[in-house]
């Protein structure tokens, strides 16, 4: 980069100073009783730091006199080398990964100039690896009672093609749901969220609802079958699996609402990447097989995605007491405005493989020709 100096007249100054920085940070307190009537408030913060880098740019003469410029425009360029493993910039509820360099310009018998300006940070994550590209699957069966009554058993077996996704994909949902109760129940989708802050030894965690659909409602003894049932994952901030003291994780959580209990809930473990899929990448199963040839259903699914639904519409916990909607523009600050926004729209949409005319599957001259009138 540069900083940038404008002089409206000749000035005398001293040096001017750089430095770069980047680091997380966790702050959040709770409010303790420890009596009838006294209560305090404990507070809990951590911090990890990245990159710390000093440069100056320009230096006061040996003599310790100060340094005369000329009135106009003055440009002192830089240069610093980030380090190979960063945290993505991420702005939550309780904490922030954020990166900045700020400039001091020192000046004899006046107060110091400062300027700060912020940058994003994108941690690579390539879900071309055999641990993102392997299948999730998952099991679940839940009695339904009411007044000490036994209602039948609701089960759920759902699929996803792989555990790695970049935003702008569509994750195509295999699941099987047999309603053996005696009322019709209402099958959900819904990517999940979760921030998880530590400090102190202590574990915040906030959750949000980033996308999700509904399917039509089960009668009776009665089984719904989903034959890639789409999903569309929207804009998102990606993993952070590395820090310390801020993780943000994603899940698949396939819900079936049963009238008179609580849900019966599968949870399938997601990771959100920045470098998609390759267009001739290993092929893991013959479900991603079958969806990398065949993408016609993809013109099937609505741009405009309905609102999501609260946290507690999903999921039963005593997390759903908390406000978990998902997050708002105000609330991201300019992580969206700047190059991670653009970075995650590049993605969005990829070209389809080169075409080839040569046959991969070539006829053999040792087959006999089937004859035509049989």
């Amino acid at each position: 980069g540069r900083v940038v100096l404008e002089l409206a007249a000749a000035a005398r100054l001293g040096a001017l100073r750089l430095r770069a920085m980047g680091a997380a940070r966790v702050h959040w307190t709770e409010s303790r009783s420890a009596g009838s009537s006294t209560a305090y408030t404990q507070s809990y913060s951590d911090q990890v730091e990245f990159l710390s880098h000093r440069d100056t740019l320009m230096a006061p003469p040996d003599n310790g006199e100060a340094t005369v410029l000329q009135a106009g425009r003055h440009e002192f360029p830089f240069t610093f080398q980030l380090p190979e493993t960063l945290a993505t910039s991420f702005e939550g509820k309780h904490g922030s990964v954020r990166y900045w360099v700020k400039a001091k310009l020192h000046r004899p018998w006046s107060t110091v100039k400062k300027a700060k300006k912020e940058f994003t940070v994108i941690e690579p994550i390539d879900i071309n690896t055999p641990a993102l590209l392997a299948p999730q699957a998952g099991a679940k069966e839940k009695l339904a009672r009411a007044w000490y009554c036994n209602r039948g058993q609701v089960s759920v077996t759902a699929k996803i093609d792989r555990k790695g996704y970049t935003p702008g994909e569509v994750i195509p949902i295999f699941a099987e749901i047999d309603n053996c109760t005696s009322r019709a129940v209402v099958p959900k989708a819904a990517i999940i969220q979760t921030q998880t802050f530590v400090a102190r030894g202590t574990k915040k965690q906030k959750k949000s609802v980033v996308t999700s659909i509904t399917g039509e409602p089960i009668p009776a003894g009665k089984r719904e079958v989903w034959h890639g049932r789409a999903l569309k994952i929207p804009p998102v901030g990606p993993s952070i699996l590395q820090c310390r003291i801020i993780q943000v994780e994603y899940s698949l959580k396939v819900c079936v609402d049963i009238p008179g209990t609580s849900k019966l809930l599968l949870e399938l473990p997601l990771v959100i990447g920045t470098i998609p899929l390759h267009p001739f990448g290993s092929r893991t199963s013959s479900v991603s097989s079958q969806y990398s040839v065949n993408l016609d259903w993809l013109s099937t699914i609505p741009e405009q995605l309905e609102a999501p639904p609260e946290y507690s519409a999903v999921v039963s916990s005593p997390e759903a007491e908390q406000s978990l909607a998902p997050p708002c523009r105000s609330e991201l600050g300019d992580i969206l405005e700047g190059p991670f926004f653009a970075y995650i729209q590049e993605f969005r949409f990829r070209p389809p493989p080169l075409y080839s005319e040569v046959d991969p599957n070539p006829a053999s001259d040792n087959i006999r020709p089937r004859c035509m009138t049989c």
